[in-house]
């Protein structure tokens, strides 16, 4: 069984909540190139706060969407500073506070974090909770509470971290890779598209 950890790499509270910032519509392997240089230059949430985004941006170009990014750091270091003494808060309504910080973004700094208990939806969780048979919604908030209704919370963070780790390396959006799937046996399939046999021909019209 993988371990269930972040694959986001971070030391402190502020390093783990600028990192999954960055990580929207970017990879991990993408951010983690980025922040060593980033985290350096900024060491704490003041360094952010005293910065402009023009700052920051250089360190984080190649991340998507970084100009928005690079303002919302900004702005979450200085409410941090203001309202929290530069610490990250363990609460998920307080985090979804700050700039730049959603739903999914609180869910995944706090059950890293060991604050409030989460089962944050991303991308991968959505499909294979879709997929799996787990829930029939669309919505994040909605197929949480399924998901939630699924298993005790302590095992919630370890629930969250199988279905991304699944989703990245083998229940792919497209072409998932069942036949090398360890829960195919158990699996419905729902939503995906039978592969066609080899070597069929297609139907004249």
């Amino acid at each position: 069984m993988p371990e269930a950890r972040i694959e986001l790499d971070y030391r402190t509270p502020l390093e783990l909540l600028v990192a999954v910032i960055l990580s929207a519509q970017c990879t991990d392997k993408r951010v983690n190139l980025v922040t060593p240089a980033l985290f350096q230059r900024f060491p704490g949430a003041q360094a952010y706060a005293e910065a402009r985004p023009e700052d920051v941006e250089p360190y984080i170009q190649t991340c998507g969407l970084y100009r928005a990014k690079a303002k919302n750091i900004v702005l979450a270091a200085q409410a941090l500073v203001r309202e929290h003494g530069a610490e990250v808060p363990r609460s998920r309504q307080a985090l979804e506070q700050l700039p730049g910080v959603g739903h999914k973004t609180a869910g995944v700094v706090c059950i890293h974090l060991g604050g409030d208990t989460a089962f944050p939806v991303d991308t991968h969780v959505k499909r294979l909770a879709n997929r799996l048979g787990f829930t029939r919604h669309a919505h994040p908030d909605k197929v949480e509470l399924d998901l939630q209704a699924l298993l005790p919370s302590e095992r919630w963070m370890m629930g969250h971290q199988l279905l991304v780790w699944h989703g990245r390396r083998t229940c792919f959006a497209r072409a998932p890779a069942c036949e090398r799937c360890t829960v195919a046996g158990l699996c419905p399939k729902l939503g995906v598209a039978k592969a066609k046999p080899a070597g069929a021909s297609r139907a004249r019209t």
